[in-house]
């Protein structure tokens, strides 16, 4: 009778305690190069934040191309998210806000994985927000949904701004033999693909099988290592999401005369000296490398080192970095343009010496009638920076390895009779399956939004599997081919569609080519 006693007491221990570790498994814990990270466990999936892939680039390392981590010793908590690298703060939106967690010390990226993940493609994931806002831990790029379709996904903050794009004489003259100056927020994009081809097989990641995507200046970013030698080996497939530039870049020198006027308003003086400028506080320089007007916006430029030509160029030569390439642009692209303060007027610029035909290739309105000058802006204007160089770079990037042509038309169901199309960067929550962050800064979300959001994120995780889109919603979907000009124009009625929007893009195109020489 004792005996059956002890028993049933240790069995009344046993089951509580098997069902706790049943509620808080065990946490995960991975070796990478520089010690052990200690993540946490949600269900079936395992999330690691806030790990450094490069130095803190304070100090003596600002305005350095970034250095290797160092290394640790213990567990290093990956449990908490990170801080955004220094911007001005701003409202939640559709890439959401960034608040008071800022920090030069920023270079970190996030990865989210299926537990016990094998061989798994991964899929690293570049912000946009105009190479001068933006973080990789954001929460409509959480990346939980994504990862739950057997893949890795990677989140990366990279150098913004002032502290990201920046050339000065004094640190041209500074610069160690050999290494480049001025596009940090590149060079970081670089480091954090070559850390992820030495550490993600640790996760259960293939490196052979990395997607690198990205959407407004995060898709220029993706753009721009796609013709560049320095990044070939690191991804074998590229999303381009609205980011396609068709405009040459600025130099160095022009670089040099705007980080001196930046340096200026920050407090440097007139002959500041590399140590002059290290020695200034980051809000001074976030606050005067804010952009005023587009002409002072941020972003990659030929620095004669790391970037020797515009990217479009070495496109229309049919030379980029030869890998699947899926590419485009949604309805409503003019919603950032003209929120940037670029006047409605400056669509007769893209419609070129002869206007008349412009406005006959975009034709008229659903009554019948002439295009006002407004609705003529919207259309010009996001056909002009976003839809036709997407179809563009399908065309080019397409002779080798395949590309994928897409047009994103789709707004939520309880917005829809009041938009003009999809807004510049709507398209992301839908991708990365974030529709509740979404509607906790923009209204009601449907049954019908996600169900659109699980069958357009499938493509984009079809596609870094196999290097196709093909899935439920495309099934056919069909390389882009400039004979039959198709693509999937993502909607309530998603279609293949052929010659989409062709009369107005081929005009824009045309006087692209008349202007700068180079056949569209």
């Amino acid at each position: 009778m004792r005996l059956f006693t002890l028993i049933a007491a240790a069995l009344a221990w046993l089951v509580p305690a098997s069902a706790m570790a049943q509620q808080a498994p065990a946490q995960p814990v991975v070796k990478v190069a520089q010690g052990q990270l200690a993540g946490v466990r949600d269900g079936d999936l395992d999330r690691f934040h806030a790990i450094p892939f490069a130095a803190p680039p304070v100090g003596p390392l600002r305005w350095r191309a970034p250095q290797p981590a160092p290394r640790w010793t213990g567990a290093h908590d990956a449990s908490r998210l990170g801080p955004a690298c220094p911007q001005t703060i701003r409202p939640a939106v559709v890439a959401g806000g960034v608040a008071d967690n800022q920090s030069e010390d920023c270079l970190q990226l996030n990865i989210w994985r299926p537990s016990g993940a094998r061989k798994l493609p991964v899929m690293v994931w570049i912000h946009g927000g105009a190479h001068v806002i933006g973080s990789g831990t954001f929460p409509a790029f959480d990346g939980t949904a994504l990862a739950r379709q057997g893949v890795i996904v990677v989140t990366v903050n990279y150098r913004l701004g002032a502290l990201g794009y920046f050339a000065h004489p004094a640190l041209t003259r500074a610069a160690p033999k050999g290494e480049a100056t001025g596009n940090y927020g590149l060079m970081d994009q670089l480091a954090a693909l070559r850390w992820v081809q030495a550490n993600i097989a640790a996760f259960g990641g293939d490196p052979a099988q990395v997607t690198l995507f990205g959407e407004s200046a995060g898709a220029i970013a993706v753009s721009t290592l796609l013709a560049n030698p320095e990044a070939k080996g690191l991804f074998a497939r590229a999303i381009v999401q609205s980011g396609v530039g068709l405009a040459d870049m600025k130099t160095l020198a022009d670089e040099e005369a705007r980080g001196m006027a930046i340096a200026a308003r920050a407090g440097a003086q007139g002959a500041a000296t590399a140590d002059d400028l290290r020695a200034l506080s980051v809000e001074a320089l976030v606050k005067a490398g804010e952009v005023r007007k587009p002409g002072e916006m941020a972003g990659p430029f030929i620095d004669g080192t790391l970037v020797r030509e515009s990217p479009w160029r070495v496109f229309a030569r049919s030379e980029p970095i030869d890998v699947p390439v899926l590419v485009g642009a949604n309805s409503n692209e003019a919603s950032v343009i003209l929120a940037m303060r670029v006047p409605p007027g400056a669509a007769l610029f893209y419609l070129g010496d002869y206007p008349a035909a412009g406005r006959a290739a975009y034709g008229t309105g659903l009554a019948g009638e002439e295009l006002g000058e407004d609705e003529l802006a919207r259309q010009v204007l996001g056909d002009a920076w976003f839809v036709a160089p997407a179809r563009w770079l399908a065309e080019r990037t397409g002779k080798g390895a395949p590309s994928y042509l897409y047009h994103f038309d789709y707004v939520a169901e309880e917005r829809r009779a009041r938009a003009k199309g999809a807004a510049h960067g709507s398209e992301i929550p839908y991708v990365f399956g974030t529709l509740d962050y979404l509607g906790s800064v923009a209204g009601p979300v449907s049954a019908g939004d996600r169900n659109f959001s699980a069958g357009v994120s499938a493509c984009w995780g079809a596609f870094a599997k196999t290097g196709a889109p093909n899935c439920p919603l495309a099934p056919d979907w069909p390389r882009y081919d400039p004979a039959s000009d198709r693509a999937v124009v993502f909607g309530p009625q998603t279609a293949i569609v052929p010659q989409f929007r062709k009369a107005q893009i081929d005009h824009l195109l045309k006087v692209h080519a008349q202007r700068t020489g180079v056949n569209p």
